[in-house]
């Protein structure tokens, strides 16, 4: 029983210590931009998708298809409620995405 004892009592001394290990140091979080093509539809784009991600999503996905760009586009819309309401909306940012971003493929 003294045993636990002792092991509580260094366990809490131990947590305890590290609510007073402070510093004055601030953290600094590095920004990285990820620009965008210039291109028809851009800004159009950049409102409806960086209000929820980076640009550094779409340029991680590679050079893809139109039909590849136009399923993200929708996957977007139904599983993260992306403000694309749209059809309209929905080719103009596909349209960008694949003249920026496309591998020439439509499918």
């Amino acid at each position: 029983m003294i045993n636990i004892f002792k092991k509580l009592i260094i366990i809490a001394v131990l947590m305890g210590t590290t609510l007073f290990a402070g510093s004055n140091k601030g953290i600094t979080i590095p920004y990285i931009d990820f620009p965008m093509k210039e291109g028809k539809g851009m800004y159009s784009t950049k409102g409806k998708c960086n209000m929820c991600h980076s640009f550094g999503y779409v340029t991680n996905q590679g050079l893809q298809s139109k039909k590849f760009w136009r399923e993200k586009v929708i996957k977007m819309i139904k599983v993260f409620k992306a403000p694309i309401q749209t059809d309209k909306d929905i080719e103009t940012v596909t349209n960008y995405l694949f003249e920026n971003y496309g591998n020439g493929k439509l499918e």
